[in-house]
């Protein structure tokens, strides 16, 4: 038995995660559709995992469009005991318009999300994985082992799910990233939009590493020191001279690298105009670190109780 758990907001009407989980192939009887209207998107998962009637949960974003073949790939997996949770990239649609195409060109580069870039691109073959790889809006884990781990921290949000896999692995639970293991999901559609995702990242990432601190997310917090060289270069300049340039120029041919990289897959224009996006989105991430680090954040479980409905479709 799978349940299909997805949050929303309790105003949506459309989910085009629900039409598109309908013709999943998948025998009827043993597929579950529960969808989980809230406001905080933690509190809604952990209310739809208790409510639930499958083995497995396969958590979609409301947006996100499954591969029909998705489960039976993901039961293969399953087959091993040891293997608790499997996840695979949310990737842009071919029809998303061309300022979206740009968007995730970004989310697919090493030098903008390096190890995180399999979320969003099919990178390599099966394998173990980390939470660097993986993403909720395209995760299926097994029931049992989630409400064991006392589910998702409710005061985070985003990276509830990265904590929960640091401590999945802590306990020697395996996870798999299936570069096949697919949904389609457009990013966003404005740059203020995009931009303000960059930031939440990086202030959910600064959040996770306060109530779960784990050595992997040391890699996270490069675009912060990045930020805050850029701060303080040209002060540094009247005392130290040329030499604080070093840094920049070497980023800078990085930077071009990247962009030629980009260029080779998608075009020159396209690659040509992800670069600047690449350094917007690095900055904001680093600026959103600094937010996270000094963020109040309230106790797992505690604060005022967030209203779920669920409606199983």
């Amino acid at each position: 038995m799978v349940t299909v758990l997805i949050p929303t907001r309790p105003d949506q009407a459309q989910i085009g995660a629900v039409t598109a989980s309908r013709v999943l192939d998948y025998p009827a009887d043993k597929l579950e559709i529960l969808v989980a209207r809230g406001k905080q998107p933690s509190v809604q998962r952990n209310a739809g995992m208790k409510a639930a009637r499958g083995d497995l949960i396969y958590f979609l974003d409301d947006d996100s469009l499954p591969e029909p073949g998705n489960l039976r790939r993901a039961l293969s997996h399953f087959r091993n005991p040891v293997v608790k949770i499997v996840g695979g990239p949310n990737i842009c649609p071919p029809d998303a318009p061309p300022l979206e195409q740009k968007f995730s060109l970004v989310l697919a580069s090493w030098l903008a999300f390096g190890p995180s870039r399999a979320r969003y691109f099919p990178v390599g073959q099966v394998r173990d994985a980390s939470e660097k790889e993986l993403i909720l809006c395209n995760l299926i884990a097994r029931r049992q082992t989630m409400l064991d781990l006392g589910g998702f921290n409710e005061a985070l949000y985003p990276n509830e799910e990265n904590a929960l896999m640091d401590e999945l692995q802590k306990r020697g639970g395996k996870m798999i990233y299936d570069p096949q293991f697919v949904v389609l999901r457009r990013p966003r559609p404005t740059l203020q939009a995009f931009a303000r995702m960059a930031m939440t990242y990086g202030r959910g990432r600064a959040e996770q590493v306060r109530v779960h601190p784990t050595p992997g997310s040391i890699i996270n917090f490069i675009p912060a020191f990045f930020v805050l060289y850029l701060a303080l270069v040209l002060p540094a300049f009247f005392f130290l001279g040329p030499l604080v340039f070093i840094l920049l120029a070497f980023y800078g041919v990085i930077l071009l690298l990247q962009a030629a990289v980009l260029a080779a897959s998608a075009g020159p224009a396209n690659g040509l105009g992800a670069a600047p996006l690449v350094v917007l989105t690095q900055i904001l991430y680093g600026l959103g670190i600094w937010r996270g680090l000094f963020t109040t954040l309230r106790a797992d479980g505690q604060g005022p109780p967030t209203p779920v409905t669920l409606e199983r479709m």
